[in-house]
């Protein structure tokens, strides 16, 4: 089968001719019919510092992926051939005090497909039968292809009740950002300011729903809030961008005893004013991949009742043409990128 593989420890990526997996005890073999690109395959390209701790080569990458099961391992029983499916990328042992207490999403040993083990931008993958999810045949293929990263963004969003609330969302032009602007317009939050860099992407943001986007570079959060009739700070912060002066401007900008999601990672050298957290009584709390595996339901569930999420998807390419997609990631001038594995 083809597969894009990250091949050596240098910059790039290669498309590689490689056996179809086999599934054992326990799993599935899936055939990929779209797959997307994500800000984590980015950074694996690039081979920046967190890939070259991180990754080991060779491997195939990807983890958003819709496809079809083919194949199916000795004791799998809830699957079955034929079923369009998609996968939760975070692969949990099952034994830890974290899993056993139902938050599989912050396992001890989690395994990342694509990340830690070959992942979906290949014709064929193989994944543990837990991992699969069926999703409403409802939902279009393009659609289930990036839930997971509109699972980041609905985590990061419902972490904390947003009905009526003012809400920052800082890169809110990236996907995720893009994504976490709709879901909390659509669960009722009051405003939604986004704060984004890039021209393309605070358009792209606009289009998702954002009361309000801003350029930082020009525009500040204090007369954001008062175009949009605000008297007081934010009730919900969405830290997305894992700018350091992002999340500084957030801080600032928060109403006493308000809640921060953080999805974006800042650089380990991140300085804030922390009186501002103890004196103003805000929550920070991180947030990690999806809540396995409510966030899946509450998502597929707002799918199917009308959130619409599909003017983040902005280029489709065939997965030969996989240079071509990665190219315009690199230049930031996108929303979500589809990989089409069928015929040429």
């Amino acid at each position: 089968m083809k597969a894009i593989r990250k091949m050596e420890p240098t910059k790039g990526l290669w498309m590689e001719e490689v056996p179809v997996p086999q599934p054992g005890v326990n799993e599935v073999l899936i055939k990929i019919s779209k797959s997307a690109i994500c800000g984590t395959d980015l950074h694996i390209y690039k081979w920046d510092a967190w890939a070259q701790k991180t990754i080991k080569t060779p491997m195939t990458i990807g983890h958003e992926y819709v496809g079809t099961v083919v194949g199916i391992g000795d004791e799998v029983t809830k699957i079955h051939l034929g079923e369009r499916v998609t996968v939760e990328g975070h692969i949990a042992c099952g034994f830890c005090r974290n899993c056993r207490r139902g938050r599989r999403h912050i396992c001890d040993h989690t395994v990342g497909i694509g990340v830690n083990r070959d992942g979906g931008f290949a014709e064929y993958v193989c994944v543990p039968a837990e991992n699969v999810l069926y999703i409403d045949e409802r939902i279009p293929d393009e659609i289930v292809s990036i839930m997971d990263p509109l699972g980041n963004a609905t985590h990061t969003a419902l972490s904390f009740p947003l009905i009526g609330e003012d809400v920052l969302v800082t890169g809110a032009g990236g996907p995720i950002g893009c994504m976490a602007i709709a879901v909390c317009r659509f669960v009722g939050a009051r405003n939604v300011v986004g704060s984004e860099t890039v021209p393309y992407r605070r358009e792209l943001a606009r289009k998702m729903g954002a009361t309000l986007v801003i350029d930082p570079m020009k525009d500040d959060i204090a007369s954001a809030m008062r175009q949009v009739g605000m008297v007081a700070g934010f009730d919900i912060g969405l830290e997305v961008s894992g700018s350091p002066v992002a999340f500084d401007s957030m801080i600032k900008s928060m109403y006493n005893g308000g809640k921060i999601s953080l999805l974006g990672i800042l650089p380990d050298t991140t300085q804030i004013e922390w009186d501002k957290v103890i004196f103003k009584g805000l929550t920070l709390k991180g947030i990690y991949g999806r809540e396995m595996y409510e966030t899946w339901y509450k998502m597929e569930k707002m799918l199917l009742s009308g959130l619409d999420i599909s003017p983040v998807i902005t280029h489709r390419f065939h997965y030969t043409e996989f240079q071509k997609a990665f190219d315009i990631m690199e230049e930031g001038n996108c929303g979500k990128i589809i990989l089409d594995w069928g015929n040429e």
